[in-house]
């Protein structure tokens, strides 16, 4: 679980460096440009590395699939070497499939407003601002969702049906439990990421009449609350990482006052 949970984090952590550029650009130095190449580059990052998550939580729910259901052959199963290839075809899938998004909004001429809603490059938003027709770019999105998010939420739910079915059939009341417990942080960081994602999906494709502090606050959502909340949830539900970060505080304060004395 530990290896899903690391790349998870760096998951998170790319999407917030992916973003930071122009975020902090604009709040520190109000610089409001930026160029195409850099835009498209920066769209490349986000959706991708947003599909990358979404890859990673699906992982996880195998990880509580094995865990629960067939516990015994969890750890020949679930091999580090295993692992390994999973979060590699996953940054693989992701990137192929997102790749050709920039080119695809490269033919296109903008002679709508220059001016993005976001404080950073969004397929949905990006190609609005074309001239000419859309409707390849609206196929191959829709395409690309439903190959991704589409069924990587299909396939969570199914794993989480097989688990509940699982402890049902368990007779101890408090094992039910204390299996069930264990999901509880995954439970959160799914909701977390797909419940923002189809908001903001939402918003773009039938909010055009909504006010614009909507659209704003729908993409800081997207983007800034599963990176700042997983961390959070993981690890007030995860027992030895938060005996890890209080480890590290009484590290802390021990030295503190030491140097005092």
């Amino acid at each position: 679980m530990y290896y899903f949970l690391a790349m998870l984090a760096l998951t998170d952590l790319g999407l917030c460096l992916s973003t930071l550029p122009t975020v902090m650009g604009i709040f520190w130095f109000d610089a409001r440009e930026i160029g195409i190449p850099a835009c498209f580059t920066q769209l490349f990052f986000i959706h991708t590395l947003s599909l990358v998550e979404s890859s990673v939580l699906l992982s996880l729910s195998i990880d509580r699939y094995v865990a629960i259901c067939h516990p015994l052959r969890y750890s020949t199963v679930l091999t580090p070497a295993r692992i390994i290839r999973m979060g590699l075809s996953s940054v693989f899938r992701s990137a192929l499939l997102i790749l050709p998004l920039p080119f695809l909004l490269m033919r296109f001429q903008y002679c709508h407003s220059h001016v993005l809603a976001h404080a950073y490059c969004l397929h949905l938003e990006i190609m609005k601002l074309a001239c000419s027709s859309i409707i390849v770019n609206h196929i191959y999105g829709l395409f690309v969702v439903a190959c991704t998010v589409g069924v990587d939420s299909l396939l969570i739910f199914l794993s989480y049906a097989l688990i509940l079915r699982t402890v049902l059939s368990i007779a101890s009341h408090h094992e039910r439990l204390r299996a069930l417990n264990t999901c509880v942080s995954h439970i959160c960081a799914v909701l977390l990421f797909y419940i923002p994602m189809i908001g903001l999906s939402l918003v773009h494709r039938f909010g055009e009449h909504l006010p614009r502090t909507v659209h704003l606050l729908m993409s800081y959502v997207y983007l800034l609350v599963p990176p700042l909340m997983n961390p959070i949830v993981y690890s007030i539900k995860t027992k030895q990482i938060r005996q890890h970060i209080v480890n590290k505080f009484e590290f802390i304060k021990s030295l503190r006052g030491f140097q005092q004395d």
